[in-house]
């Protein structure tokens, strides 16, 4: 199954590649490592991950990069998965979609 990310998803997830280059010198590619991960799981398995609230009537589920602390959240189309937004979990709250 394809997967897209949405311009504003795109430029979060640029940014925090960005982050984590620039300050986490023992595991400069972590980030990257973990985002493949993530990307192969929803690709294989695009439901497996729960489901979390939104608006405007849609489904979006998240996926945790367990040792980077990021939550991708994306829906699942007819198909093609859309990664809406890839947020740190840290925050203590999600984005708003």
């Amino acid at each position: 199954m394809k997967v897209s990310f949405t311009p504003r998803a795109l430029l979060e997830a640029e940014r925090m590649k960005t982050w984590w280059h620039e300050n986490r010198s023992i595991a400069p590619d972590l980030f990257d490592d973990e985002m493949a991960i993530a990307v192969e799981r929803m690709r294989t398995s695009p439901t497996v991950s729960p489901a979390y609230p939104s608006g405007f009537g849609r489904k979006v589920r998240r996926v945790l990069m367990p040792k980077t602390k990021n939550h991708i959240y994306y829906t699942v189309r007819k198909d093609e998965i859309v990664v809406l937004s890839v947020w740190g979990a840290p925050r203590g709250k999600g984005p708003k979609l």
